[in-house]
């Protein structure tokens, strides 16, 4: 809820107690916006919910509440519709004092959160010795979004790469690099691994076909639990070589992250099971200790056991993840702990948080929060492959687009007739590349699959990052043309008069109550809605309102109307992990 409409829900609420009697004190007045602007900028609804509590009818209560209701500071005076809707129009000196306000305001309005938390966003979790494929893109874009919005409003965050660094998988690694580079285990800097799928692919045939090999890979698991000098070495020499190529991906995509692998927990795994069996929870099934869960079934509907060590004395996932978990409560000392996978996932989570609630290691004050996100699909509805039924690589995805950028600019420069330095195509590429992708997700609601499509997301119409980027650069080319510099431009000076002014308006002044809204229910999509829709009112009021040629003081005004919604769109786009151009 924006601070308008704190304002305006309060002094509701003291009218329906003036009207009515003291035990009235606490009713949710239900002021919502208008469904339709022509009404006015929003509607209290109250009055129909107390109709059968008070005996009245819903006008007679709404006028009564009307009759107490002074609101002159902000709204016209107050109407009565229909069946006893009270409608409320904001006064156009109320938002041009809104809008001065924020001018001189970094934060344009938005304020930083009155109990700032320690809030963990975990994130990305790419497998090493696997390159990050399309299938990290989702993980890795919706929780930079998130973490950047916490961080905007205060919150203490950190920001975890929970990488997949441990396993019986390494031992087949380890194994494999001892037979194709023994050098890198005694030459310092020796190994280059290339193609990490292709290592990969060749270690897992040969663990596949040959028995004498699993041995050997098996030994090397023991090895490297036992932490063995040279075992442990051909681990890091192989984390290393990932988290090069990993850095690659996230420096592209401007992301920020501390690596806190599977590994970091290890010491603690035994700690683990040894706390649930003291609190009665673990059950030996088949050898393995199990906590039973409910509201899990299997196919013959019998209960369904979290597995915490397996019946050879190994752990897993679950126990990792019950070990972060208490970690990052106890030690990080989080309030809120917030985990970005894809929703095949969900079970998994809502298993593990239930053993840790069994256990007691979650206090009231910890919330855990698990964000699903849905599929990346290819153009044809199915899964996104490469035309050899590959997984696409998350580079070469977005090597693509931004060399379709490339191409896109360099067309329509020529169309243009327009002469640019070949730094200054790259940098607008890289950025509209990047930018494109990165929006064509964020901008879905993350709970759905959505189409991957380059043509689409890099249009300069519709609601693309392409799009906002040109508006954004549309308001720079404005500056420029009136040799204009939007920072002295002063204050107190903004005039509202016509319509589109009047709606543009109104909108800047939404942008606290939609960030408010993502810190919530963690949704950049509504962030995305809101960026596409001020951009579109930004260009009705361009296309219907003289700037430049505008005499004063309107002039200064619908400047400072430009600057407000350009600054609007950058912080915005800033908390999608979205760059600005102020040239294209």
């Amino acid at each position: 809820m924006n601070a308008t409409q704190e304002k305006l829900k309060a002094q509701v609420e003291q009218a329906l107690i003036a009207a009515f009697g003291a035990e009235w004190k606490g009713v949710d007045p239900i002021l919502v916006p208008a469904s339709n602007p022509k009404f006015g900028d929003y509607q209290v609804n109250v009055a129909l919910s107390l109709s059968k509590k008070l005996g009245k009818q819903p006008r007679a209560i709404a006028g009564a509440i009307a009759l107490k209701l002074d609101v002159s500071e902000i709204c016209e005076p107050p109407e009565i519709a229909g069946p006893g809707f009270i409608n409320l129009k904001l006064k156009t000196a109320y938002l041009e004092a809104q809008l001065n306000a924020i001018q001189a305001d970094p934060r344009l309005g938005v304020p930083a959160a009155k109990t700032p938390k320690r809030e963990i966003v975990d994130f990305s979790s790419p497998n090493i010795a696997k390159e990050m494929h399309v299938g990290h893109l989702r993980s890795t874009i919706i929780g930079d979004s998130i973490a950047r919005i916490l961080e905007f409003l205060g919150h203490d965050v950190l920001r975890l790469n929970h990488v997949g660094d441990w396993g019986t998988q390494f031992g087949m690694l380890i194994a494999y690099l001892r037979e194709v580079y023994p050098d890198a285990l005694t030459t310092a800097n020796a190994l280059d691994i290339g193609d990490l799928v292709s290592f990969y692919r060749k270690a897992k045939l040969r663990f596949d076909t040959d028995e004498a090999f699993q041995e050997t890979a098996r030994q090397e698991v023991v090895r490297l639990q036992a932490g063995a000098e040279d075992t442990l070495h051909a681990w890091k020499l192989l984390c290393e070589q990932s988290r090069s190529e990993f850095q690659i991906i996230y420096e592209l995509l401007d992301i920020k992250l501390t690596e806190r692998g599977e590994s970091f927990y290890n010491f603690l795994l035994p700690g683990v099971v040894e706390d649930l069996e003291k609190s009665g929870l673990l059950v030996e099934n088949q050898g393995a200790k199990c906590v039973f869960l409910e509201g899990f079934t299997n196919r013959e509907g019998e209960p369904l056991p979290l597995i915490v060590q397996k019946s050879d004395g190994g752990y897993n996932y679950a126990t990792t993840d019950l070990a972060s978990l208490r970690y990052r409560i106890q030690q990080d000392e989080a309030k809120r702990i917030i985990y970005v996978t894809d929703a095949g996932q969900a079970n998994h989570f809502a298993q593990f948080f239930q053993v840790a609630r069994k256990a007691g290691w979650i206090p009231d004050d910890v919330e855990l929060v698990h964000v699903p996100f849905g599929l990346v699909l290819g153009e044809d509805g199915k899964k996104f492959k490469t035309r050899s039924g590959d997984t696409v690589r998350l580079r070469d995805l977005l090597d693509e687009a931004v060399s379709r950028a490339h191409t896109d600019l360099k067309t329509r420069l020529q169309k243009e007739e327009r002469q640019e330095t070949e730094e200054f195509i790259n940098e607008v590429a890289r950025v509209v590349g990047i930018s494109a992708v990165k929006y064509a997700d964020l901008s879905q609601n993350r709970t759905s699959n959505y189409i991957f499509s380059y043509d689409k997301m890099l249009d300069l119409k519709g609601n693309t990052a392409p799009y906002m980027l040109y508006v954004y650069a549309r308001i720079y080319g404005i500056s420029r043309k009136g040799d204009i510099n939007f920072k002295e431009l002063g204050s107190n000076a903004v005039l509202l008069q016509h319509e589109t002014e009047l709606v543009l308006a109104k909108y800047l002044l939404q942008l606290d109550e939609v960030i408010s809204s993502v810190e919530q229910d963690l949704l950049p999509n509504r962030l995305c809605e809101y960026l596409f829709e001020l951009s579109q009112k930004f260009n009705q009021f361009y296309d219907r309102c003289p700037i430049l040629q505008a005499e004063e003081p309107q002039r200064i005004s619908r400047l400072i109307l430009c600057d407000l919604t350009a600054r609007t769109l950058k912080l915005g786009l800033s908390l999608l992990g979205i760059q600005v151009l102020e040239r294209m």
